[in-house]
């Protein structure tokens, strides 16, 4: 009986079927958290005033949180975008608010440093106090015992006064910030003339502050305001004869609205200036020289 043949079958290897799109979701996740650790790691090394500006937008993005009632029946007739741009204009004025305060911090610091690089001044500045406020920052020059900035009693600025008031004159020259200076006094009373009181004394003070700090550095249309509080805004209120509280405070305002939309129209104008010269320095071979000249202009 022959015998019978032997079959070998031999599978070959091959690849798996096709698995799908699962991978592409999980690369996606992971794409995302990525973005989301980054954006953390971004807004924990931003400053203080933009985290706290960033954290209430997102709070109450349309600034609507109070409202209530009646008040907010006339948004439901907005266009999604109109919301959209207010809720965008919202955050923009959060944010500059805050950058505004953080680089008023920035001139605090470059202050200080120039008070202490001039030797003379450098003993002097536990006298100069610097701090920022709602309305801007806040320089106080505080009187000592035997006067510090002030001749005693007199609304005349001495050496040291004349020496810092020209100091910050030239550095707050530089800022296109408006300045108000205000004048302030102890609760002792003036005893040099009867018609001359602490109200006249913080007034001069003030006055006398701004004309040299203008003479020195200052803009003329710089300075909004000048204000004399004799002793009704006390420094030390539970002391109101320390010699403290007879100051010069000058404060460097928050810049406007209005003064941001006029820096903002001054580089537009400037930018079609630019464009206007580009245009006729184009055609300059085809124009007579007088017009070559206005394009100089």
């Amino acid at each position: 009986m022959p015998t019978p043949p032997i079959i070998i079958i031999k599978k070959k290897g091959g690849h798996g079927g096709h698995h799908g799109g699962a991978w592409k979701v999980a690369y996606a996740d992971f794409v995302t958290a990525m973005m989301a650790l980054f954006i953390v790691l971004w807004l924990m090394n931003t400053s203080k005033p933009v985290q706290l500006a960033i954290s209430g937008y997102f709070k109450d993005p349309s600034g609507t949180g109070k409202e209530t009632g009646s008040q907010l029946s006339g948004k439901a007739g907005e266009s999604e975008a109109a919301i959209l741009n207010k809720e965008t204009l919202s955050l923009a004025t959060a944010v500059a608010k805050a950058q505004q305060k953080e680089d008023m911090e920035k001139l605090k610091a470059d202050l200080q440093e120039s008070i202490r690089g001039i030797h003379d001044l450098d003993k002097l500045s536990k006298y100069i106090e610097m701090t920022v406020t709602s309305e801007g920052l806040r320089i106080e020059l505080l009187e000592s015992a035997g006067g510090t900035f002030f001749k005693s009693g007199s609304p005349e600025l001495n050496k040291n006064g004349q020496e810092i008031a020209s100091l910050l004159a030239k550095e707050l020259g530089k800022l296109p910030n408006h300045i108000s200076v205000e004048g302030h006094t102890d609760a002792k009373p003036y005893t040099g003339k009867s018609s001359y009181s602490n109200w006249e004394l913080s007034s001069d003070r003030g006055n006398a502050a701004r004309r040299l700090m203008q003479e020195s550095g200052l803009r003329a249309d710089q300075v909004s305001q000048v204000r004399g509080f004799a002793d009704q805004r006390l420094r030390n209120p539970k002391n109101s004869l320390d010699p403290s509280n007879r100051r010069i405070s000058i404060i460097v305002q928050y810049l406007s609205a209005t003064n941001t939309a006029g820096s903002a129209g001054e580089n537009k104008n400037e930018a079609g200036v630019e464009k206007s010269a580009a245009s006729e320095g184009k055609t300059e071979s085809e124009v007579p020289d007088n017009t070559d000249k206005k394009g100089k202009k």
